[in-house]
């Protein structure tokens, strides 16, 4: 049984659903590419699946070591390349909860980050550019 299915609904826009939630996610073509740009690119969600999901091992390593990552945020970027079409690189900006990390959590937390399944899923050819930021 699939985990998610997909529609094309015209004008360059798809809606995809989860099944086992039925949550949408609806995405359009930039407006660099032909698109409205209203909703999520494709390439937008992958970006941002990268992000969740460093985001989301952090949070298991986190709770694995009573860390409280409560108020994290990252700012994301995406960066195209022409030709061929393609993500050339993902910029983000982890801004980490303002509280004292020992050099041993921040140790653990950037590495759950960068080894996390979407990013060793990505060609090698698309740079992932993490910055973590303390306050």
């Amino acid at each position: 049984m699939s985990s998610m299915t997909l529609t094309y609904s015209g004008q360059l826009r798809t809606q995809g659903t989860h099944v086992a939630s039925g949550n949408t996610v609806i995405t359009d073509a930039p407006l660099d590419n032909n698109g409205r740009g209203e909703a999520y690119s494709p390439t937008d969600l992958v970006c941002s699946a990268l992000g969740s999901c460093m985001m989301t091992i952090m949070g298991i390593v986190a709770e694995r070591n009573a860390i409280d990552l409560t108020g994290m945020h990252m700012a994301i970027t995406k960066k195209m390349a022409a030709d061929p079409r393609r993500i050339a690189e993902i910029v983000l900006e982890v801004q980490m909860p303002a509280r004292i990390f020992s050099d041993k959590e921040k140790a653990l937390l950037e590495n759950a980050a960068r080894t996390c399944p979407v990013a060793l899923s990505l060609h090698p050819d698309t740079t992932q550019t993490v910055t973590f930021l303390y306050a």
